[in-house]
Protein backbone atom coordinates (compact mmCIF):
# COMPACT_ATOMS: atom_id res chain seq x y z
CA UNK A 1 0.00 0.00 0.00
CA UNK A 2 1.51 3.55 -0.76
CA UNK A 3 0.30 6.99 0.60
CA UNK A 4 -1.24 8.97 -1.97
CA UNK A 5 1.42 11.86 -1.20
CA UNK A 6 4.54 8.90 -1.69
CA UNK A 7 5.34 10.78 -5.23
CA UNK A 8 6.04 14.11 -5.08
CA UNK A 9 7.24 16.95 -7.71
CA UNK A 10 10.69 16.28 -5.92
CA UNK A 11 11.05 12.61 -6.50
CA UNK A 12 10.23 13.73 -10.21
CA UNK A 13 6.81 12.18 -10.19
CA UNK A 14 5.28 15.46 -11.18
CA UNK A 15 2.53 17.67 -9.49
CA UNK A 16 -0.15 15.39 -8.04
CA UNK A 17 -2.33 18.36 -8.83
CA UNK A 18 -4.88 18.22 -5.47
CA UNK A 19 -2.10 16.87 -3.22
CA UNK A 20 1.01 19.47 -4.33
CA UNK A 21 0.82 23.16 -5.12
CA UNK A 22 1.75 25.90 -4.19
CA UNK A 23 3.44 26.83 -0.70
CA UNK A 24 3.94 30.07 1.68
CA UNK A 25 7.63 30.60 1.04
CA UNK A 26 8.19 32.89 4.73
CA UNK A 27 6.42 34.57 7.43
CA UNK A 28 4.17 37.06 5.87
CA UNK A 29 3.63 35.31 2.48
CA UNK A 30 0.05 35.42 2.12
CA UNK A 31 -0.79 34.40 -1.31
CA UNK A 32 -3.05 31.08 -1.49
CA UNK A 33 -1.65 28.51 -0.30
CA UNK A 34 -2.75 25.22 -2.59
CA UNK A 35 -0.30 22.66 -0.78
CA UNK A 36 -2.76 19.99 -0.01
CA UNK A 37 -1.60 16.57 2.27
CA UNK A 38 1.73 16.35 0.11
CA UNK A 39 4.43 16.56 2.89
CA UNK A 40 6.43 20.13 2.79
CA UNK A 41 9.83 19.25 1.68
CA UNK A 42 12.82 20.32 3.95
CA UNK A 43 14.08 23.43 2.00
CA UNK A 44 10.54 25.21 2.27
CA UNK A 45 10.22 25.16 6.07
CA UNK A 46 10.36 28.09 8.18
CA UNK A 47 9.48 30.11 11.22
CA UNK A 48 10.37 29.30 14.82
CA UNK A 49 8.06 26.96 17.73
CA UNK A 50 7.01 30.48 19.68
CA UNK A 51 4.20 30.79 16.53
CA UNK A 52 2.60 28.13 18.15
CA UNK A 53 1.74 30.01 21.08
CA UNK A 54 -0.38 32.27 19.27
CA UNK A 55 -1.68 29.86 16.58
CA UNK A 56 -3.39 27.63 19.99
CA UNK A 57 -3.93 30.79 22.15
CA UNK A 58 -6.03 32.85 19.93
CA UNK A 59 -8.65 30.30 18.02
CA UNK A 60 -9.91 29.65 21.88
CA UNK A 61 -10.93 32.82 23.10
CA UNK A 62 -14.48 32.19 21.60
CA UNK A 63 -17.65 32.63 22.84
CA UNK A 64 -18.05 28.35 22.64
CA UNK A 65 -15.10 28.27 25.62
CA UNK A 66 -17.37 30.58 27.93
CA UNK A 67 -20.54 28.81 27.59
CA UNK A 68 -19.02 25.68 27.61
CA UNK A 69 -17.32 27.25 31.07
CA UNK A 70 -21.08 27.58 32.31
CA UNK A 71 -21.79 23.63 32.36
CA UNK A 72 -20.07 23.27 35.91
CA UNK A 73 -22.40 25.84 37.18
CA UNK A 74 -25.98 24.28 35.48
CA UNK A 75 -24.61 21.17 37.14
CA UNK A 76 -24.41 22.34 40.16
CA UNK A 77 -21.18 22.38 41.49
CA UNK A 78 -19.93 25.62 43.30
CA UNK A 79 -17.36 27.61 41.44
CA UNK A 80 -13.82 26.41 42.82
CA UNK A 81 -14.80 22.52 42.46
CA UNK A 82 -15.90 23.43 38.98
CA UNK A 83 -13.03 25.54 38.03
CA UNK A 84 -10.77 22.46 39.40
CA UNK A 85 -12.50 20.33 37.15
CA UNK A 86 -12.18 22.86 34.05
CA UNK A 87 -8.18 22.75 34.43
CA UNK A 88 -7.51 19.02 34.82
CA UNK A 89 -9.87 18.02 31.95
CA UNK A 90 -8.18 20.99 29.48
CA UNK A 91 -4.51 19.98 30.79
CA UNK A 92 -5.52 16.09 30.35
CA UNK A 93 -6.84 17.30 26.86
CA UNK A 94 -3.57 19.63 25.81
CA UNK A 95 -1.28 17.27 26.32
CA UNK A 96 -2.31 15.04 23.10
CA UNK A 97 -2.11 18.18 20.98
CA UNK A 98 1.40 19.68 22.51
CA UNK A 99 2.81 15.94 21.77
CA UNK A 100 1.47 15.10 18.27
CA UNK A 101 2.24 18.84 16.90
CA UNK A 102 6.05 17.92 17.54
CA UNK A 103 5.44 15.51 14.53
CA UNK A 104 5.11 18.43 11.59
CA UNK A 105 8.61 19.09 11.64
CA UNK A 106 10.23 16.08 11.50
CA UNK A 107 8.07 14.93 8.91
CA UNK A 108 6.51 17.90 6.71
CA UNK A 109 2.88 16.22 6.98
CA UNK A 110 -0.29 17.27 8.51
CA UNK A 111 -1.78 15.60 11.56
CA UNK A 112 -4.50 13.13 9.67
CA UNK A 113 -2.31 12.29 6.79
CA UNK A 114 -0.05 10.28 9.10
CA UNK A 115 -2.45 8.51 10.91
CA UNK A 116 -1.95 6.55 7.71
CA UNK A 117 0.91 4.72 8.81
CA UNK A 118 -1.07 3.10 11.49
CA UNK A 119 -4.18 2.84 10.07
CA UNK A 120 -3.29 2.29 6.39
CA UNK A 121 -6.58 2.21 4.32
CA UNK A 122 -8.38 2.17 6.99
CA UNK A 123 -7.29 5.96 7.92
CA UNK A 124 -10.59 6.66 5.52
CA UNK A 125 -12.59 5.98 8.75
CA UNK A 126 -10.88 8.86 11.00
CA UNK A 127 -10.13 11.40 8.22
CA UNK A 128 -14.39 10.89 7.62
CA UNK A 129 -14.70 11.82 10.97
CA UNK A 130 -12.41 14.56 11.68
CA UNK A 131 -13.87 16.05 8.31
CA UNK A 132 -17.06 15.83 9.57
CA UNK A 133 -16.02 16.99 13.28
CA UNK A 134 -14.78 20.23 11.43
CA UNK A 135 -17.73 20.83 10.25
CA UNK A 136 -19.82 20.62 13.62
CA UNK A 137 -17.16 22.96 15.12
CA UNK A 138 -17.91 25.11 12.54
CA UNK A 139 -21.40 24.98 14.10
CA UNK A 140 -20.67 25.09 17.84
CA UNK A 141 -18.13 28.43 17.29
CA UNK A 142 -20.36 30.32 14.16
CA UNK A 143 -23.30 29.80 16.33
CA UNK A 144 -21.87 32.44 18.69
CA UNK A 145 -19.81 34.34 15.85
CA UNK A 146 -23.12 34.79 13.58
CA UNK A 147 -25.29 35.47 16.39
CA UNK A 148 -22.50 38.74 17.59
CA UNK A 149 -22.29 39.49 14.21
CA UNK A 150 -25.87 39.81 13.65
CA UNK A 151 -26.64 42.41 16.93
CA UNK A 152 -23.62 44.02 16.14
CA UNK A 153 -24.49 45.32 12.88
CA UNK A 154 -28.64 44.78 13.69
CA UNK A 155 -28.89 42.12 11.11
CA UNK A 156 -31.18 38.69 11.07
CA UNK A 157 -29.36 35.94 12.79
CA UNK A 158 -28.92 33.63 9.37
CA UNK A 159 -27.50 36.93 7.81
CA UNK A 160 -24.80 37.00 10.44
CA UNK A 161 -24.03 33.10 10.02
CA UNK A 162 -23.78 33.50 6.77
CA UNK A 163 -20.88 36.37 6.27
CA UNK A 164 -19.43 35.05 9.06
CA UNK A 165 -18.84 31.19 7.47
CA UNK A 166 -18.01 33.12 3.91
CA UNK A 167 -15.30 35.24 6.06
CA UNK A 168 -14.11 32.11 7.56
CA UNK A 169 -13.99 30.14 4.37
CA UNK A 170 -12.00 32.55 2.96
CA UNK A 171 -9.23 32.45 5.66
CA UNK A 172 -8.86 28.59 5.26
CA UNK A 173 -9.07 29.44 1.28
CA UNK A 174 -5.84 31.65 2.03
CA UNK A 175 -4.53 28.62 3.98
CA UNK A 176 -1.85 27.84 6.72
CA UNK A 177 0.16 31.47 6.60
CA UNK A 178 -2.43 33.66 6.75
CA UNK A 179 -3.93 31.68 9.48
CA UNK A 180 -0.77 31.81 11.66
CA UNK A 181 -0.52 35.73 11.24
CA UNK A 182 -4.43 36.64 12.03
CA UNK A 183 -3.69 34.17 14.61
CA UNK A 184 -0.36 36.52 16.07
CA UNK A 185 -2.50 39.53 15.90
CA UNK A 186 -5.98 38.21 17.14
CA UNK A 187 -3.73 37.05 20.36
CA UNK A 188 -3.27 40.71 21.24
CA UNK A 189 -6.53 42.38 20.30
CA UNK A 190 -8.91 38.87 21.78
CA UNK A 191 -6.60 38.89 25.23
CA UNK A 192 -7.63 42.74 25.42
CA UNK A 193 -11.09 41.65 24.97
CA UNK A 194 -11.49 39.08 27.06
CA UNK A 195 -9.74 41.11 30.20
CA UNK A 196 -12.08 43.80 30.21
CA UNK A 197 -14.71 40.97 30.00
CA UNK A 198 -13.11 39.99 33.42
CA UNK A 199 -12.40 43.31 34.46
CA UNK A 200 -17.13 43.71 34.11
CA UNK A 201 -17.31 40.16 35.93
CA UNK A 202 -15.44 40.65 38.58
CA UNK A 203 -16.48 44.48 38.88
CA UNK A 204 -20.37 43.61 38.94
CA UNK A 205 -21.08 39.64 39.02
CA UNK A 206 -20.89 37.07 41.77
CA UNK A 207 -20.21 33.03 40.99
CA UNK A 208 -23.77 31.52 41.68
CA UNK A 209 -23.13 30.34 45.70
CA UNK A 210 -25.72 27.67 45.81
CA UNK A 211 -24.54 24.07 45.56
CA UNK A 212 -27.32 21.63 44.33
CA UNK A 213 -25.24 18.70 43.65
CA UNK A 214 -23.88 16.64 46.53
CA UNK A 215 -22.43 13.26 47.45
CA UNK A 216 -22.15 10.82 44.47
CA UNK A 217 -24.10 13.22 42.26
CA UNK A 218 -21.46 15.89 42.96
CA UNK A 219 -19.02 13.56 42.42
CA UNK A 220 -20.60 12.85 38.79
CA UNK A 221 -21.15 16.02 38.08
CA UNK A 222 -17.07 16.92 38.24
CA UNK A 223 -16.48 13.91 36.41
CA UNK A 224 -18.51 15.50 33.83
CA UNK A 225 -17.39 18.72 34.09
CA UNK A 226 -14.06 17.58 33.47
CA UNK A 227 -15.05 15.68 30.77
CA UNK A 228 -16.71 18.43 28.85
CA UNK A 229 -13.44 20.41 29.13
CA UNK A 230 -11.23 17.67 28.35
CA UNK A 231 -13.48 17.40 25.02
CA UNK A 232 -13.00 20.76 24.22
CA UNK A 233 -9.06 21.05 24.26
CA UNK A 234 -8.35 17.29 22.93
CA UNK A 235 -10.93 18.51 19.72
CA UNK A 236 -7.41 19.79 18.32
CA UNK A 237 -5.55 16.34 18.41
CA UNK A 238 -6.08 15.39 15.19
CA UNK A 239 -5.22 19.02 13.74
CA UNK A 240 -2.08 18.89 15.58
CA UNK A 241 0.89 18.86 13.24
CA UNK A 242 -1.50 20.90 10.93
CA UNK A 243 -0.23 23.95 12.05
CA UNK A 244 3.21 23.15 12.95
CA UNK A 245 4.11 21.14 9.15
CA UNK A 246 6.29 23.98 7.71
CA UNK A 247 8.36 24.67 10.56
CA UNK A 248 12.33 23.36 9.85
CA UNK A 249 13.14 19.81 11.28
CA UNK A 250 15.62 21.35 13.69
CA UNK A 251 13.09 23.10 15.89
CA UNK A 252 13.42 22.61 19.32
CA UNK A 253 10.66 19.73 20.39
CA UNK A 254 10.96 20.56 23.61
CA UNK A 255 9.73 24.38 23.06
CA UNK A 256 6.83 23.03 20.26
CA UNK A 257 5.29 21.53 23.21
CA UNK A 258 5.56 24.14 25.87
CA UNK A 259 4.47 26.34 23.61
CA UNK A 260 1.11 24.48 22.17
CA UNK A 261 0.55 23.19 25.58
CA UNK A 262 0.60 26.86 26.73
CA UNK A 263 -1.52 28.26 23.96
CA UNK A 264 -4.24 25.78 24.60
CA UNK A 265 -4.20 25.20 28.14
CA UNK A 266 -4.07 29.22 29.18
CA UNK A 267 -6.79 29.92 26.87
CA UNK A 268 -9.22 27.33 27.35
CA UNK A 269 -8.82 27.86 31.36
CA UNK A 270 -9.28 31.18 30.93
CA UNK A 271 -12.30 31.39 29.10
CA UNK A 272 -14.21 28.36 30.95
CA UNK A 273 -13.67 29.72 34.02
CA UNK A 274 -15.04 33.52 32.48
CA UNK A 275 -18.33 31.32 32.08
CA UNK A 276 -18.21 29.84 35.44
CA UNK A 277 -17.89 32.97 36.86
CA UNK A 278 -20.65 34.97 35.01
CA UNK A 279 -22.99 32.01 34.24
CA UNK A 280 -26.00 33.96 35.51
CA UNK A 281 -25.40 36.10 32.72
CA UNK A 282 -24.24 33.58 29.96
CA UNK A 283 -27.43 32.16 29.08
CA UNK A 284 -28.26 31.04 25.27
CA UNK A 285 -27.99 34.11 23.96
CA UNK A 286 -24.32 34.36 25.17
CA UNK A 287 -23.88 37.54 22.54
CA UNK A 288 -26.31 39.41 24.18
CA UNK A 289 -25.09 38.36 27.57
CA UNK A 290 -21.60 40.21 26.48
CA UNK A 291 -23.28 43.46 25.14
CA UNK A 292 -25.53 44.08 28.29
CA UNK A 293 -22.67 42.61 30.77
CA UNK A 294 -20.76 45.63 28.91
CA UNK A 295 -22.84 48.09 28.75
CA UNK A 296 -23.72 48.28 25.42
CA UNK A 297 -22.49 51.30 23.56
CA UNK A 298 -19.09 51.35 22.39
CA UNK A 299 -17.87 48.84 24.58
CA UNK A 300 -20.56 46.38 23.74
CA UNK A 301 -20.02 46.76 20.43
CA UNK A 302 -16.33 46.25 20.89
CA UNK A 303 -17.26 42.81 22.76
CA UNK A 304 -19.48 41.38 20.09
CA UNK A 305 -16.76 42.52 17.22
CA UNK A 306 -14.17 40.94 19.50
CA UNK A 307 -17.13 37.11 19.69
CA UNK A 308 -17.25 37.31 15.76
CA UNK A 309 -13.21 38.27 15.14
CA UNK A 310 -12.74 34.79 17.96
CA UNK A 311 -15.04 32.47 15.89
CA UNK A 312 -13.56 33.84 12.72
CA UNK A 313 -10.03 32.55 14.38
CA UNK A 314 -11.29 29.46 14.99
CA UNK A 315 -13.58 28.12 12.60
CA UNK A 316 -10.84 29.38 10.17
CA UNK A 317 -8.58 26.80 11.23
CA UNK A 318 -11.64 24.00 11.04
CA UNK A 319 -11.74 24.87 7.80
CA UNK A 320 -8.26 24.23 7.31
CA UNK A 321 -8.00 21.14 9.06
CA UNK A 322 -11.00 20.36 7.60
CA UNK A 323 -10.04 20.21 3.98
CA UNK A 324 -7.22 18.24 4.77
CA UNK A 325 -8.86 15.48 6.10
CA UNK A 326 -10.87 15.42 3.06
CA UNK A 327 -8.01 14.80 0.96
CA UNK A 328 -6.78 12.37 3.04
CA UNK A 329 -10.49 10.07 2.85
CA UNK A 330 -9.04 9.62 -1.24
CA UNK A 331 -10.95 12.79 -2.34
CA UNK A 332 -9.05 14.59 -4.84
CA UNK A 333 -10.97 18.07 -4.06
CA UNK A 334 -7.75 21.24 -4.21
CA UNK A 335 -7.39 21.95 -0.75
CA UNK A 336 -8.50 25.14 -1.08
CA UNK A 337 -12.07 24.11 -2.70
CA UNK A 338 -12.14 21.56 0.03
CA UNK A 339 -11.87 24.54 2.84
CA UNK A 340 -14.81 26.48 1.47
CA UNK A 341 -16.66 23.41 1.35
CA UNK A 342 -16.79 23.08 4.84
CA UNK A 343 -17.87 26.49 5.32
CA UNK A 344 -20.62 26.21 3.38
CA UNK A 345 -21.80 23.03 5.26
CA UNK A 346 -21.11 24.55 8.63
CA UNK A 347 -23.78 26.77 7.72
CA UNK A 348 -27.27 24.63 7.92
CA UNK A 349 -25.78 22.96 11.14
CA UNK A 350 -25.67 26.38 12.39
CA UNK A 351 -29.20 27.08 11.77
CA UNK A 352 -30.22 23.81 13.13
CA UNK A 353 -28.55 24.59 16.79
CA UNK A 354 -30.48 27.44 17.45
CA UNK A 355 -33.84 26.71 15.97
CA UNK A 356 -34.60 24.77 19.45
CA UNK A 357 -32.95 24.35 22.97
CA UNK A 358 -29.49 25.27 22.00
CA UNK A 359 -28.22 24.15 25.54
CA UNK A 360 -28.81 20.57 24.75
CA UNK A 361 -27.86 20.44 21.61
CA UNK A 362 -25.14 22.26 22.15
CA UNK A 363 -23.17 19.77 24.75
CA UNK A 364 -24.42 17.05 22.93
CA UNK A 365 -22.70 18.07 19.70
CA UNK A 366 -19.70 19.23 21.76
CA UNK A 367 -19.70 15.45 23.44
CA UNK A 368 -20.06 13.43 20.14
CA UNK A 369 -17.98 15.17 18.02
CA UNK A 370 -15.34 13.89 20.23
CA UNK A 371 -15.67 10.60 21.62
CA UNK A 372 -13.38 9.14 18.55
CA UNK A 373 -10.15 11.10 19.50
CA UNK A 374 -9.03 9.64 22.57
CA UNK A 375 -8.85 5.78 20.68
CA UNK A 376 -7.56 7.91 17.85
CA UNK A 377 -4.44 9.44 19.85
CA UNK A 378 -3.60 5.95 21.37
CA UNK A 379 -3.78 4.17 18.45
CA UNK A 380 -1.45 7.16 16.30
CA UNK A 381 1.05 7.61 19.35
CA UNK A 382 1.55 3.64 20.09
CA UNK A 383 2.28 3.53 16.32
CA UNK A 384 4.54 6.09 15.86
CA UNK A 385 6.56 5.09 19.48
CA UNK A 386 7.25 1.76 17.82
CA UNK A 387 8.00 3.02 14.91
CA UNK A 388 10.81 5.60 16.08
CA UNK A 389 12.30 2.48 18.35
CA UNK A 390 12.81 0.53 15.26
CA UNK A 391 14.70 3.36 13.78
CA UNK A 392 16.99 3.42 16.75
CA UNK A 393 16.12 7.40 17.44
CA UNK A 394 16.40 8.40 13.45
CA UNK A 395 13.54 10.68 12.43
CA UNK A 396 10.43 8.87 10.75
CA UNK A 397 10.60 8.93 6.56
CA UNK A 398 7.65 9.07 5.37
CA UNK A 399 8.81 8.35 2.13
CA UNK A 400 10.65 4.86 3.88
CA UNK A 401 7.33 3.91 5.66
CA UNK A 402 4.93 4.41 3.11
CA UNK A 403 7.19 1.82 0.71
CA UNK A 404 5.93 -0.91 3.50
CA UNK A 405 3.04 -2.32 3.63
CA UNK A 406 0.42 -1.19 6.25
CA UNK A 407 -1.88 -3.51 7.23
CA UNK A 408 -5.36 -1.79 8.21
CA UNK A 409 -6.81 -4.53 10.18
CA UNK A 410 -5.49 -3.93 13.92
CA UNK A 411 -5.65 -0.10 14.29
CA UNK A 412 -9.74 -0.23 12.95
CA UNK A 413 -10.41 -3.14 14.95
CA UNK A 414 -8.93 -1.20 18.39
CA UNK A 415 -10.59 2.25 17.34
CA UNK A 416 -14.04 0.09 16.79
CA UNK A 417 -14.04 -1.75 20.27
CA UNK A 418 -12.34 1.61 22.11
CA UNK A 419 -16.09 3.22 20.78
CA UNK A 420 -17.96 0.39 21.81
CA UNK A 421 -16.33 -0.69 24.83
CA UNK A 422 -16.68 3.48 25.96
CA UNK A 423 -20.35 3.60 24.76
CA UNK A 424 -21.80 2.53 28.38
CA UNK A 425 -20.09 5.52 29.62
CA UNK A 426 -20.94 8.34 27.56
CA UNK A 427 -23.36 10.77 29.23
CA UNK A 428 -25.33 13.00 26.47
CA UNK A 429 -28.92 14.49 26.54
CA UNK A 430 -29.16 11.64 24.01
CA UNK A 431 -28.41 9.00 25.37
CA UNK A 432 -26.96 8.12 28.32
CA UNK A 433 -25.22 5.07 29.23
CA UNK A 434 -25.80 2.45 32.36
CA UNK A 435 -22.37 3.02 33.54
CA UNK A 436 -22.71 6.87 33.66
CA UNK A 437 -26.48 6.31 34.74
CA UNK A 438 -24.92 3.97 37.71
CA UNK A 439 -21.99 6.72 38.64
CA UNK A 440 -24.12 9.22 39.25
CA UNK A 441 -24.00 11.17 35.14
CA UNK A 442 -20.02 10.85 35.46
CA UNK A 443 -18.90 10.35 31.63
CA UNK A 444 -16.01 8.40 31.98
CA UNK A 445 -16.07 7.92 28.10
CA UNK A 446 -12.84 9.39 26.73
CA UNK A 447 -10.64 7.70 29.70
CA UNK A 448 -11.96 3.86 28.92
CA UNK A 449 -11.79 4.39 24.98
CA UNK A 450 -7.78 5.50 25.35
CA UNK A 451 -7.32 2.73 27.98
CA UNK A 452 -9.07 0.19 25.83
CA UNK A 453 -7.33 1.29 22.07
CA UNK A 454 -4.32 0.86 23.85
CA UNK A 455 -4.51 -2.80 25.80
CA UNK A 456 -6.29 -3.98 21.61
CA UNK A 457 -3.49 -1.86 19.71
CA UNK A 458 -0.24 -1.68 21.07
CA UNK A 459 0.13 -5.86 22.09
CA UNK A 460 -0.65 -6.37 17.74
CA UNK A 461 1.42 -3.76 17.31
CA UNK A 462 4.33 -4.58 18.91
CA UNK A 463 4.45 -7.61 17.23
CA UNK A 464 5.77 -6.13 14.41
CA UNK A 465 9.20 -4.41 14.22
CA UNK A 466 8.07 -1.78 11.13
Amino acid sequence: MSLPYARSEAAGGGPQHAFDGRMPAAPGDLRMEARGIAPVPEDARYGSPARLFTVWFAPNLTMTGVFTGTVGIALGLDFPTALAAVVLGTLLGAVPVAYLGTWGPQTGAAQMPLARLAFGRAVAVPGALQWLSSIAWDALIGLFGGDALAQLCGWPFWLGVLVMMAAQGGLGVLGYEAIHRLQTVMTFALAAAFVLLAVKLAGGTHPAPAVAAHGADRAGAFVLTCTVALSLAVSWAPYASDFSRYLPRTASRPRMFWCTLLGVGVSFVAVQALGLWGAAEFTDQTARGVDHLLGGGALGAFGLLAVALAALCSNAMNDYSGSLALQTVGVRLPRPAAAAFAAVLGFPLVLWMHAADTTARFQNVLLFVGYWIPAFVAIVVVDWVVRARARGGRPVGLAAEAARPQPWWPALTAFVVAFAVAVPFMDTGLYVGPVARALHGADLAYPVAFVAALLVYAPVRARRRV
